[in-house]
C-alpha cells in the first residue's frame, strides 16, 4: 500500500518514513500543502498522513480541495493544536481521523492500520488466489502448507497483485504505488521483483505461471489456478 505523508517538520517527516517503510508501505512526502496537492493528482495512494499547519496551502484547504476533486482514500489529521474547533474543521472538511502532536508512534501506526482497514472493508481480510493466502494484518503468506518468506518489496508486490486479483497491472502502475515518486527505479526492476517472487511460488509447488505475463500489457494472477 502506499501513504503520502504530507508535514514540514522534518524530524517528525522522517520518524514517520522510517516506521511505515518499515511496516512495508511505500512513502511519498511532501513539505507543503502545494507539492502534496500535485503528488495526489499523480499518484494513486491509499492513505494521506496530512499536517494541519502547513507553508502555501494549510492542511483543511488541502483536505477540503481533494475532497472536492472527489478523491476519497482516508485522511488521517496531525495538528500541534489541541482546540475542538480545529477537530471540528478538519473533520468538516471530509478528514476521517485526527490526532495530536506530540503523538506516541504506536498509537498513531493503529490508527492508519484501522483507517486503511475501512479503506479495503469491501474486501476480505485475507487475500486469496487458489492456495495462496497473504494476511495484512500479519503480513503472514502461505502456498497450501507452505509459508512464503518473502522480501519487503516481494511482499508488496505480490499484495498488489493479490488486491487487483484478475486486471493486469503495466510495469508503470506498479511502479506507481510500491516506489516512492522521488527516486523511482527503472521498469527493469519490476521484472527483477517478478522473478524472484515466481521462483519462491515455484519452489513451493505454484505452477510456473502463477504470475502471468501479459505481453505488452503486464503482469497478472492466473485466474482459475
Amino acid at each position: 500500500m502506499k501513504i503520502l505523508v504530507v508535514e514540514d517538520d522534518q524530524r517528525i517527516l522522517m520518524s514517520l518514513v522510517e516506521a511505515l517503510s518499515d511496516r512495508h508501505y511505500a512513502v511519498d512526502t511532501a513539505i507543503d500543502g502545494l507539492a502534496g496537492w500535485e503528488l495526489i493528482k499523480t499518484f494513486p495512494y491509499d492513505l494521506v498522513v496530512l499536517d494541519l499547519m502547513l507553508p502555501k496551502l494549510d492542511g483543511i484547504s488541502l483536505c477540503h480541495q481533494l475532497r472536492q476533486a472527489g478523491y476519497t482514500m482516508p485522511v488521517l489529521m496531525l495538528t500541534a493544536k489541541d482546540t475542538s474547533s480545529d477537530k471540528v474543521s478538519g473533520l468538516d472538511v471530509g478528514a476521517d481521523d485526527y490526532v495530536i502532536k506530540p503523538f506516541d508512534l504506536k498509537e498513531l501506526l493503529a490508527r492508519i492500520r484501522a483507517l486503511l482497514r475501512r479503506g479495503t472493508r469491501s474486501s476480505s481480510p485475507i487475500l486469496v488466489c487458489g492456495d495462496l493466502q497473504l494476511d495484512p494484518a500479519t503480513c503472514k503468506v502461505t502456498y497450501g502448507d507452505h509459508p512464503l518468506f518473502l522480501t519487503p518489496k516481494e511482499y508488496m508486490l505480490l499484495e498488489l497483485l493479490l488486491r487487483h486479483n484478475g486486471r493486469t497491472l503495466s510495469r508503470n502502475d506498479i511502479l506507481d504505488h510500491l516506489w516512492s515518486s522521488e527516486d523511482p527505479p527503472g521498469q527493469e526492476t519490476v521484472k527483477v521483483h517478478i522473478r524472484g517472487l515466481r521462483q519462491k511460488l515455484k519452489a513451493v509447488n505454484a505452477s510456473h505461471d502463477f504470475i502471468e505475463t501479459v505481453y505488452g500489457l503486464g503482469y497478472r494472477l492466473k485466474q482459475g489456478v
